[in-house]
């Protein structure tokens, strides 16, 4: 599939089916890399030509904002499926594939009604992806925050001892809790795993003889449990902490291990529905707003037709797609078919450094634009 179009439009002098064979035949002669098609724009309201002006002002501006959204959806998407591990599908327009919508596109008189004024209808449309772009973003922050949630919780079972959560690597039997003993977890450097063992219990008076067991270990540290009269904890993780072991404070609470099991499976719950709901809105959303662009790029095509060729409308509209190589030749094809005399006024003018209409960078003596589908 192709991604990158042009969608231009030449000024009719005799008859459009005459122009479109002649054009035909040239690019199959000349550059039979390149696809061409009718872009078929209906007869649409023209208004006044200050009317005309006015909106050819927005329409580059507003194209960008379109192109944009569409962008950032087909972005969303593709995060989305690698993510979920998703085949990656084609995008469609109500299962039209796009680029087969851009080639056969048909308007739609029942959403757009073509006596509608033209600015009603761009402003229709930037209003409906704006609110598009909205909902886009509510989703996405809704659920961003579910992953943040649940990359916090990761982090901390994923991370050195130092700072992850122990829930998970202390059991019940491994704590002993009392009136007068108490167990404490200490977070020792393996390589002061030796300095551990044999110092543990003379660090202060109360420690239970060998009462330590190591429970995990990591690349970094290793856990160990010391088990020692109560009020003589306090005074031990000072002196811990002198030889350079960290005492973690932790307590074993079944109900809290519980809760925190029960919020991580609803989380990642949570992170699944939120995903594939994202997913699916995506896929009809982007299809919507790409509908959107297509009839607002008829829309543009129309009113610049008009601008640079004048009254009443007369004008061919195509598609094409030509490959990088192919470019210039196309280009030269295009402006040959074009009024000799409008073509040397255009080249001309680009040699002043003329902008073309609705603010595109480069001047020809016919109307043309660019759709970058990605």
């Amino acid at each position: 599939m192709a991604t990158r179009y042009w969608v231009a439009s030449l000024p009719v002098q005799n008859s459009a089916s005459s122009l479109w064979s002649r054009l035909q035949d040239s690019i199959s002669k000349h550059s039979f890399d390149t696809s061409l098609y009718r872009f078929n724009i209906p007869n649409l309201r023209v208004g006044t030509l200050d009317s005309l002006l006015a909106l050819s002002d927005d329409l580059f501006k507003s194209n960008a904002f379109i192109e944009g959204v569409s962008h950032k959806i087909r972005r969303q998407i593709e995060e989305l499926e690698r993510v979920s591990g998703v085949v990656s599908s084609s995008l469609t327009v109500d299962g039209v594939p796009i680029d087969s919508y851009l080639t056969r596109f048909v308007w739609d008189e029942a959403k757009y009604p073509t006596m509608s004024p033209l600015k009603e209808i761009v402003d229709g449309i930037h209003v409906q992806v704006s609110r598009i772009e909205d909902d886009l973003k509510v989703r996405v922050a809704e659920y961003s925050n579910v992953r943040s949630q649940l990359n916090a919780i990761n982090r901390k079972q994923g991370g050195s001892l130092a700072v992850r959560d122990l829930s998970n690597l202390v059991k019940p039997q491994d704590i002993i809790s009392s009136e007068h003993l108490e167990t404490l977890l200490a977070i020792v450097p393996k390589y002061s795993e030796r300095d551990w063992l044999s110092s543990y219990e003379t660090l202060t008076t109360y420690v239970v003889p060998r009462s330590s067991k190591k429970l995990y270990e990591d690349n970094e540290y290793a856990l160990h449990t010391v088990t020692l009269f109560r009020r003589d904890a306090d005074n031990f993780r000072n002196k811990a902490r002198e030889r350079g072991f960290q005492i973690r404070e932790f307590e074993y609470n079944p109900e809290t291990q519980d809760s925190r099991k029960q919020e991580l499976e609803k989380l990642m719950q949570d992170q699944d529905t939120l995903r594939s709901s994202l997913l699916q809105w995506c896929y009809a959303s982007y299809g919507e707003v790409f509908s959107s662009w297509m009839h607002f790029c008829a829309v543009r095509l129309f009113a610049e037709s008009i601008l640079r060729y004048g009254l009443p409308p007369s004008f061919l509209s195509v598609v094409l797609s030509p490959s990088v190589k192919s470019e210039k030749k196309v280009r030269s094809i295009l402006e040959e078919l074009c009024d000799s005399r409008n073509s040397a006024y255009w080249k001309y003018e680009e040699e002043g450094g003329m902008a073309g209409l609705g603010g595109d960078a480069d001047a020809h003596p016919y109307v043309c634009f660019t759709i970058n589908l990605v």
